[in-house]
């Protein structure tokens, strides 16, 4: 009996590509599951979850993305330095101040694998507030979300 066999992409075969995404006025989670799904390689017809086989992607304008809703006062982000009462609190509007890459670079995270693989898909996720990129020798493509 004759079973047909599944594809498994090889990370060697994997042909990574670069995408330019522009986050003005864009919803700040809508962007992230695109962008995360990018980062996965999810776009690409040889798909496989255990490799990466994602494609870089570039967002600029991120100090110009926006929140639904009340987010923009009610959503905190919080870091802790491991002492007692190290808690610190920020609220969105303040990180859109202070840091904006971090607010997409805190929602790509929490939409891709908390594992190793994740950790590496993440690295290709280049995140600036302004116009202006470092990565014109890779000749990226536009990408609309």
């Amino acid at each position: 009996m004759y079973t047909e066999k599944s594809f498994v992409l090889k990370p060697k075969d994997a042909t990574k590509n670069w995408y330019v995404v522009d986050a003005t006025d864009a919803v700040v989670g809508r962007l992230a599951t695109r962008v995360a799904d990018v980062l996965r390689g999810k776009n690409n017809p040889q798909y496989t979850p255990n490799t990466d086989s994602g494609d870089f992607v570039v967002v600029i304008n991120a100090d110009k993305v926006k929140f639904t809703g009340n987010k923009l006062l009610d959503k905190k982000y919080y870091r802790v330095s491991g002492y007692m009462g190290g808690l610190k609190t920020r609220s969105a509007k303040e990180m859109l101040e202070l840091a904006p890459e971090k607010v997409i670079m805190e929602a790509v995270k929490g939409m891709l694998p908390k594992t190793s693989l994740g950790r590496k898909q993440l690295t290709k996720l280049k995140v600036y507030a302004g116009e202006n990129h470092d990565h014109e020798a890779q000749k990226p493509e536009k990408m609309e979300v």
